[in-house]
């Protein structure tokens, strides 16, 4: 099927055209403004969406529920809801039509709709062992539990995020994808320290025994560096795969739950300036304190790397509660005593502090670390799954909110979008009911930042072969000449941003194309970009049809694929794709 052969208006020198009726008809017809589902409203347009879990005592959904039976408020002031989605209505999903061979696309219908689920098996910060009960969690799940119509998608988190399978409801698949993953040791983990040894010489001379003490002080102290370091580059690493799932999910209509598999989050997602998490806190009350950074309670440590890294944090946040994202983390590590360091290979740990201290450390910082999983699962509307042997339990639970999610859509009446967060608050007028929703939002208006990375953004969704949602398109590649190809990109414009001009409206977009290798290393990048005003008449027909822009490429030799993306550069929104050569 060639483009080439189409009606086309041209509309720009820089080589934007509009494409025909018959064009957008044969490539598949774009959605008209009142036919956009309610998920796919961009940040910019200044609606906010709310996903509102509500269940009895029980934990069983409550169905039925209207608009009226619910109560939303922002920072107190009660809001008015004008859209509402019921569980019902979000679990349903249509086959899409099939993509004509040489097609691509990233638009939501080929990618999952309905109800979606991802898991994350977070290798950064669990370790091997975890990493594989996690695994075999996961695969006793899919083949007693999973339900047909699930949609789920594994990716895994090392040094950055990976795909272990896309979207799928065919549980063969998913067992086939967990059995070719292999738990892998974290990223820069430390590796075994050397026992400090008192056996040579005589242990009893002051002298003797001040250099074992001073020895024991330098290690000590070179092990609390190097996990300051570790955990610098885990909250890195998480940080940006929080990024990407905002990215890769953020197109998709409804709720998205993540299913995050760990030992521990090096970073939380409480708004406040706090020096200490409420966990750490009862635990002061109780006498228990922390020793050093190598025993430092996990809540502590996230409230530093809260702090160290807060504009990364809130960009984050943002993202994931714009993409109506929950999480759900889910402790890999079981049911836990606080003993299990005497199993560990800690020996210098175990020589500065006696059996019962370092067991009541052990049990401070797992306190700790559930805290930060259970403030992070609640700031998003998620709960966490902690000190509980089978995960699986954990898994059904989180998913058994999909039937009792509703989505509630609202315009805040305050319209200054300055950044700062706002908190949420949803009632529901039925007794015994229980209501779980994300705690609040940053009022980020991506098109007003005066420091966004948009670079950084593109730089990351062309690292990685999950595609990019936030920018619906279709695209083809036409192979021309030896050595080079044709690709035609056709834009769902209403993901763009149209800003207004003179009584026009203009838009700000690239389109990129990155070349990846047999060997999968990424290749050189090409982008053309559309910096245009358009009268009303035109953006009419963009909205209607759809925004095509051709790209002419000159292939590397080797190359296997070329890697497609189009940013919106008023929002730094990215859509991306990948294309087989």
């Amino acid at each position: 099927m060639s483009l080439k052969r189409r009606f086309l208006i041209p509309v720009c020198v820089a080589g934007l055209v509009i494409a025909s009726a018959t064009l957008a008809v044969r490539l598949g017809a774009q959605q008209s403004g009142s036919d956009i589902p309610l998920a796919t409203i961009r940040v910019n347009t200044r609606m906010v969406l709310v996903d509102v879990v509500v269940t009895d005592k029980q934990g069983k959904p409550i169905t039925g529920l209207k608009p009226e039976n619910f109560v939303l408020e922002e920072n107190g002031k009660k809001q008015k809801i004008v859209a509402f989605t019921t569980p019902d209505e979000a679990a349903k999903a249509s086959a899409p039509t099939p993509l004509p061979p040489g097609i691509y696309s990233n638009e939501p219908q080929y990618r999952a709709e309905g109800a979606v689920t991802a898991f994350v098996l977070d290798a950064a910060n669990t370790p091997f062992a975890d990493q594989a009960s996690g695994r075999l969690q996961m695969l006793k799940y899919v083949a007693t539990a999973m339900k047909p119509d699930q949609r789920i998608a594994i990716y895994t988190l090392t040094n950055t995020l990976h795909m272990v399978q896309d979207f799928t409801s065919d549980p063969a698949v998913l067992t086939a994808a967990l059995k070719k993953y292999t738990p892998q040791e974290p990223v820069l983990a430390p590796g075994a320290a050397a026992p400090i040894s008192s056996a040579a010489g005589n242990t009893d001379s002051p002298a003797i025994a001040q250099q074992v003490e001073m020895a024991a002080q330098e290690i000590n102290g070179f092990q609390s560096l190097q996990l300051a370091y570790q955990l610098e580059n885990r909250t890195v690493e998480t940080l940006e795969a929080m990024r990407a799932l905002g990215r890769v999910l953020g197109g998709m209509p409804g709720r998205k739950e993540i299913i995050w598999l760990t030992a521990a989050f090096p970073f939380d997602l409480i708004p406040e300036d706090r020096d200490i998490s409420e966990a750490e806190q009862a635990l002061l009350t109780q006498g228990i304190q922390q020793t050093s950074l190598g025993t430092n309670a996990g809540g502590s440590l996230a409230a530093a790397r809260r702090s160290a890294h807060w504009d990364e944090i809130r960009d984050a946040a943002a993202q994931m509660s714009s993409a109506q994202i929950a999480l759900y983390p889910i402790d890999v590590r079981g049911l836990l005593s606080g003993m299990e360091f005497a199993s560990m290979n800690d020996l210098p740990a175990r020589q500065s502090l006696d059996t019962s201290m370092k067991a009541q450390a052990r049990i401070s910082n797992l306190s700790s670390e559930h805290e930060t999983m259970r403030q992070i699962a609640a700031e998003t509307g998620g709960k966490a799954y902690v000190n509980q042997n089978e995960i699986k339990d954990g898994i059904l639970s989180a998913l058994a909110d999909n039937n009792a999610a509703y989505t509630l859509g609202y315009y805040p009446e305050n319209k200054k979008w300055d950044g700062k967060y706002r908190s949420l608050k949803v009632k529901v007028d039925r007794d015994g009911t229980q209501v779980r929703s994300r705690k609040g939002y940053f009022a980020v208006d991506p098109t007003q930042e005066k420091e966004k990375k948009s670079d950084l953004e593109v730089a990351e969704a062309l690292r990685t072969a999950i595609p990019a949602t936030l920018v619906s398109f279709k695209a083809q590649v036409k192979p021309q000449d030896k050595g080079k190809v044709r690709v035609v990109f056709l834009v769902d414009a209403h993901t763009l941003t149209a800003e207004d001009s003179s009584g026009n409206k203009k838009f700000n977009v690239t389109f990129y194309a990155t070349f990846v290798a047999n060997d999968g290393k990424i290749g050189g990048t090409r982008s053309i970009k559309v910096d245009q005003a358009f009268k009303t008449d035109v953006y009419q027909q963009i909205l209607q049809q759809g925004m095509m822009t051709p790209l002419d490429l000159d292939v590397p030799s080797g190359t296997r694929l070329v890697r497609l993306a189009v940013r919106d550069n008023s929002t730094g929104n990215v859509g991306t794709i990948d294309a087989p050569l």
